[in-house]
Formats: C-alpha cells, structure tokens, sequence
C-alpha cells in the first residue's frame, strides 16, 4: 500500500551540516520538502511499539531526489541543472510513500516512489532509481541505543515482522490519496 503525499522541490537547499557545507562546491543536491512532523509521527509508532526513541533527521521529512556529485551527471551539470532548477524549483511534485518501515539497524525509513522525480533525474542525465533509492528517513538510532535497534531488526526478521523483499514496480501497488 502506497501513501500519495505532496511536497516542495527545492533545489540547493539550505547548508545544515558541515558535511554538505563541505560537499557544496562539487555536489549538486535537490529534494522534496514536506513541512510538517511526518518523520515524527512515524517515529512515534516506532517507540510506542518497541520502545525505540530515534533521533530526528536534520531537514525533517524530505525525499532527496538529487544528491550526485557533479562527474555522476552524464551530459555534464551545465546548463540542464540550470534549467531543471528554473523549470522545478519551488513547485509542488508528489511522490508515494510505501508505509512499511526498513531499517538497516542505525537507519529507519520507508520507501519512496516518484514518478515525476525519476523523470527529472532521466532528463538530467542520472539513472532514474538513485544508489541509495528514493526514500524517507523516519529517524536514526544513536550510540546509546543502536544495541537496541539492531536487537529489534533482528526480532523482526526472526518474526517476519519486516520483509525483504525488493521493491515492487510502482503500478503493482494500491494508492491511497487523503484530501
């Protein structure tokens, strides 16, 4: 089941990190903003159920659709990032959100389509499906409570409470759309 959820495309946003402060001058980044305390939400069902408090990502819930250094772009950066920034920037792009949460141990979060983005990333010269695939980070576990987290993944997998399996295409999936 697929989530539909609309946010802002912003390119280059706002340095919040020394590492992307680092990254700026050979790194281009654009992603999908959402404004509001969906990472908390889900974050909360995260603790109610297993008693697992994870830490808030930085930019709160956000899709990044772009987040390549700049030789990863096959035509080259210049002018279609100039161009896609000119045509995408600030506009409303929706994507979906696949509800069931993904955890690798440190990091929980849930799988993300969007259509509209991965067209984007074609028309920049980028793969359509990034390394680190479209997704929405819920929260992260810390030092003190990465035993805990990676201890829960592995109930989880033991209780077939999570699956592995690989990411369904798009048009196998039920949407859902709140007004």
């Amino acid at each position: 089941m697929l989530i539909k959820v609309t946010g802002i495309l912003e390119f280059e946003p706002e340095d919040k990190t020394r590492k992307h402060l680092n990254q700026a001058s050979w790194k281009r980044i654009a992603m999908i903003l959402t404004n509001d305390d969906m990472s908390d939400y889900y974050s909360w069902f995260i603790y109610r159920r297993f008693n697992l408090k994870l830490n808030k990502p930085i930019r709160g819930a956000h899709v990044s659709i772009i987040n390549e250094a700049e030789r990863d772009f096959a035509f080259g950066v210049e002018p279609a990032w100039s161009n896609a920034k000119a045509k995408y920037d600030g506009k409303p792009m929706d994507f979906y959100i696949d509800i069931e949460p993904r955890t690798n141990g440190e990091h929980w979060w849930f799988r993300v389509y969007c259509p509209a983005g991965e067209d984007m990333r074609e028309e920049l010269g980028l793969h359509r499906d990034p390394f680190y695939s479209l997704h929405m980070t819920i929260g992260y576990a810390n030092d003190k409570n990465r035993y805990h987290s990676d201890y829960i993944l592995d109930v989880c997998k033991r209780h077939g409470l999570t699956s592995s399996e690989p990411k369904k295409p798009f048009c196998e999936h039920e949407v859902f759309e709140f007004c």
